[in-house]
């Protein structure tokens, strides 16, 4: 059996539902759910069950300290000049770097191949695509976005299931960070 995995950090309620709250004013882009918002620290992709059981494992090698996360400002990224993913940016935080690392060093001692692509902290807000109404204006409109500062108390192993409506991100394992002295 295979399974399509990822390890992220899962923003509280409160941050969750302002995320929530910015959703509108953009035609044809499909927002993401409550469930699906997440901040990725590695996307791992599809494995067979002995190596996801390996990996659940190994994860918890990577926990350190807990530490404060505030988001700052959206973005867009593009593919050939058309924009696929709307989302939420995360401000410069050392110990997310840190814990990033930490999680990429172990998903390498896995046997997965290192990411090639520079981390770049984020949270998806929504998909899109050449049917999309233009995002300008909400990009204008979101640039002064600050929430926060939360506490990142833990991250997860993800499952992730395609649906004919979005993906559904299933948690598997919770990995607590120990808290700030």
């Amino acid at each position: 059996m295979s399974h399509r995995l990822f390890v992220g950090i899962r923003p509280p309620p409160p941050i969750r539902d302002a995320l929530i709250d910015l959703m509108e004013g953009v035609d044809n882009a499909r927002w993401q759910d409550d469930d699906q918002l997440h901040l990725t620290l590695r996307y791992i992709g599809v494995v067979d069950t002995h190596a996801a059981d390996e990996l659940a494992e190994r994860l918890r090698a990577a926990s350190g300290p807990a530490f404060g996360l505030t988001i700052k400002g959206t973005g867009a990224f593009e593919r050939k000049g058309v924009a696929h993913t709307l989302w939420a940016g995360i401000a410069p935080s050392e110990e997310l770097s840190r814990l990033q690392q930490r999680v990429e060093r172990v998903c390498v001692a896995a046997g997965l191949e290192p990411e090639h692509r520079k981390y770049h902290p984020h949270i998806t807000l929504a998909r899109t695509n050449r049917a999309t109404a233009p995002l300008g204006p909400f990009l204008a409109h979101t640039a002064g976005l600050r929430l926060g500062p939360w506490t990142a108390d833990s991250y997860m192993l993800y499952e992730s299931f395609l649906r004919p409506d979005g993906s559904v991100y299933e948690p598997v394992v919770r990995y607590p960070l120990a808290p700030a002295p």
